[in-house]
């Protein structure tokens, strides 16, 4: 592991980690006996529901199809009864259709699974062509945040030639330690994972494997180390603490020194990021036939009586974590689902845990800073500390002009909304609010443009078309 701390090369900014439950060591939450199920819970289209009312399902089952190539699985995350497919509130903050189960409580698997442990043996032994499939079986996305169907990125176009695959262990988010717990308690899980899906890539070539983590988890260092040790071509990165350290594209500049073009995906610099807890999944479903049922949440922040992290079977809802957590203090005065930089503020606990779901955040009113917005005195400290080299202030000046023609020369699409702007804006701007308004705006414009386009190429080549002559048959 290189000594010297490497981070990316533009803009961002430093917070307060808060991680007050670093040292909580991960709990299994009990299961419920009713659980929410979400037909998306993924980046693209909603599955499409497999089964009815009142039918049996089993743990692994697919109840909700991917419907699209961007798209992903639902599994069971219990055996039991459905009782119920109707719209329900979401972590998104809106109604979304969702598979309600009764937990029958015998966890009974719908197909055998295995519990091979994590080895260079049972990686050198595994057929990496089958592992795709797995990865999609079991409904498996990406899971620090973002959620991209994982199976998609396993299968880059034909032409893209990746040599560098990254886990992404940074964790930058203040108060979040889910990652960090998972590299502490199974380290050997996540490098297995990282040396398989290195094997997927390698049919093209040699390919290198890198865990980016930040300085201040020392510990998750450690463990990551030793086991990144018994793999080839696997090193661990220690990185300086700049947030947004755990963007895709920042990520690959601070570990390679490549810069992402605009409106490029990494498999354009020859690089795939996952996510650590992600990278454990993938093992789990490939080589042992595991769905993705589960996962860590972190419930912590000072409107919170203690912070730990848990692991919650999808389908339970936030009140459940939250009592298990002791409840919340009598000064608590913000619910978000997430991180605070990213993450979405709610108005109801009665809302399921998902696949995306790394955090959930209760503020008191000292954390929760609720601010009112003074106007732009343009001191340009959003363009010094945007990571994507936008200009947060212009963007918004037009959005609120309602121009929003002119966000297409602003690249206003590049921004991954990580909040640095409005954690650095002196007027308290909701400049990423705005500016997610401002990203469907003008994807309105440039879908009728498109539209329009096709319309008149349509009217063109009616016209070019050769026309019969008088009296003959057609």
């Amino acid at each position: 592991m290189a000594s010297e701390l490497k981070t990316f090369s533009q803009g961002g900014i430093h917070v307060d980690d808060r991680k007050y439950s670093h040292e909580s060591p991960i709990e299994k939450l009990p299961a419920s006996k009713l659980l929410v199920i979400p037909t998306s819970q993924h980046i693209g289209a909603p599955a499409k529901v497999v089964v009815a009312k009142d039918q049996a399902v089993k743990i692994g089952q697919i109840i909700a199809e991917k419907a699209g190539f961007i798209s992903a699985n639902i599994v069971s995350p219990a055996s039991g009864v459905v009782k119920a497919i109707e719209a329900r509130m979401s972590p998104t903050g809106f109604k979304q259709e969702c598979i309600v189960i009764e937990n029958d409580m015998k966890d009974e698997y719908f197909e055998a699974v295995t519990d091979i442990a994590p080895s260079p043996e049972a990686i050198e032994k595994y057929d990496p062509a089958s592992a795709v499939k797995q990865v999609e079986k079991a409904g498996i996305v990406g899971m620090g945040g973002a959620a991209f169907p994982t199976s998609v990125k396993l299968s880059p176009p034909p032409d893209t030639k990746i040599d560098t695959i990254i886990l992404n262990g940074v964790e930058c988010e203040p108060y979040l330690t889910a990652d960090a717990r998972i590299m502490i308690e199974d380290a050997d899980k996540i490098a297995a994972g990282l040396a398989l899906i290195m094997k997927i890539f390698s049919k093209n070539g040699p390919v290198k494997g890198y865990i980016g983590i930040e300085a201040n988890k020392p510990d998750s260092i450690q463990k990551m180390s030793e086991a990144a040790a018994k793999y080839k071509d696997i090193q661990v990165v220690s990185l300086a603490l700049k947030y947004p350290q755990g963007g895709e594209k920042q990520l690959i500049n601070a570990i390679t020194g490549r810069s992402v073009p605009s409106g490029k995906l990494p498999g354009s610099v020859g690089c795939v990021v996952q996510n650590v807890a992600t990278a454990a999944a993938i093992f789990d479903a490939a080589v042992n036939n595991k769905p993705l049922i589960e996962r860590v949440v972190t419930v912590t922040g000072l409107g919170v009586k203690t912070p730990k992290n848990l692991l919650v079977r999808f389908g339970v809802m936030f009140t459940e974590l939250i009592d298990y957590c002791g409840g919340i203090t009598e000064d608590a005065a913000m619910l978000i689902c997430g991180g605070p930089m990213m993450g979405k503020a709610l108005q109801t606990s009665e809302v399921p845990v998902t696949k995306a779901v790394s955090g959930i955040l209760v503020l008191n009113h000292s954390e929760a800073n609720l601010y009112e917005e003074a106007p732009c005195i343009r001191c340009g400290r959003c363009v010094d500390v945007c990571p994507m080299g936008l200009q947060p202030g212009m963007i918004n000046k037009v959005i609120e002009a309602g121009e929003y023609e002119k966000l297409e020369e602003l690249a206003i699409m590049d921004c991954i909304e990580c909040g640095s702007c409005n954690y650095i804006c002196a007027g308290h701007e909701r400049l990423v609010q705005k500016i997610k308004i401002g990203k469907i705006k003008l994807q309105e414009i440039l879908k009728a443009r498109k539209e329009k386009e096709a319309r008149e190429k349509a009217k063109a080549e009616t016209k070019a078309a050769p026309q019969d002559k008088p009296g003959e048959s057609k």
